[in-house]
């Protein structure tokens, strides 16, 4: 499909046929070469600790442009690459969104600028930058507008959809600082946020690693056991 002036290919992982619960990872092609998302999503199925659910695996597009709280992506994800898939797939219910660095960054604007489409979040190590904290990403083409996005969210006082939200970071990432603000504001505003500070670094191969057990959690709190 073409979303923002570019052709994307969506794979999508499913182990059967018939409507499903969706989960929908950003950077996909990564999530999956580099930390297994769907090996272990096979895994899971396979030993009933989840029921069987589809996982889309969305490519990164223009990553720095996309990822990085844009309005338009969010609103391409939420109004145009999510109605497509229920188009092509029986969808159980509302899409879970994984993602990492700037891609769980982007979940969360999408998720906070179109209430109803996501049942929760899964964010690693999410690039939710602050000049407090992270002045040296200031190079960042984008940084400014991730700063008055993340500022936007802190400073809110409520949201109309406060979903479940579990984040892993790693306790020595420069982003560990930012993740630990987000996940309190989260928390004051209604949502089931939870922050777990892991080993892993800031890499797909140590996100990989921390998918068993809190992906497998999350998903079990919204989707239940086989």
């Amino acid at each position: 499909m073409r979303v923002l002036g570019r052709e994307i290919a969506i794979r999508v992982f499913s182990p059967g046929a018939g409507e499903l619960p969706l989960l929908v990872a950003h950077d996909g092609p990564e999530y999956d070469e580099r930390a297994g998302l769907t090996r272990h999503a096979a895994a899971m199925i396979e030993r009933d600790e989840l029921p069987p659910f589809r996982v889309a695996l969305l490519p990164p597009g223009e990553r720095d442009e996309w990822y990085s709280a844009s309005a338009a992506y969010g609103r391409a994800l939420c109004q145009r690459i999510l109605p497509a898939l229920r188009t092509q797939l029986e969808v159980a219910g509302r899409p879970v969104g994984i993602g990492a660095s700037l891609g769980a960054l982007a979940l969360l604007q999408a998720q906070r600028a179109w209430p109803g489409s996501f049942a929760g979040l899964f964010l690693q190590s999410g690039s939710f930058f602050l000049p407090r904290h992270d002045r040296h990403e200031s190079r960042f083409p984008r940084y400014d507008r991730v700063v008055r996005f993340v500022r936007g969210v802190i400073r809110s006082g409520s949201h109309a959809d406060p979903v479940p939200v579990m984040m892993t970071c790693g306790s020595e990432e420069e982003n560990i600082h930012n993740n630990r603000q987000m996940v309190a504001a989260l928390r004051a505003q209604g949502y089931d946020a939870t922050l777990v500070e892991v080993p892993e670094g800031h890499d797909f191969e140590g996100w990989g690693e921390v998918l068993e057990p809190h992906l497998t959690r999350l998903l079990a709190s919204l989707w239940g056991s086989p």
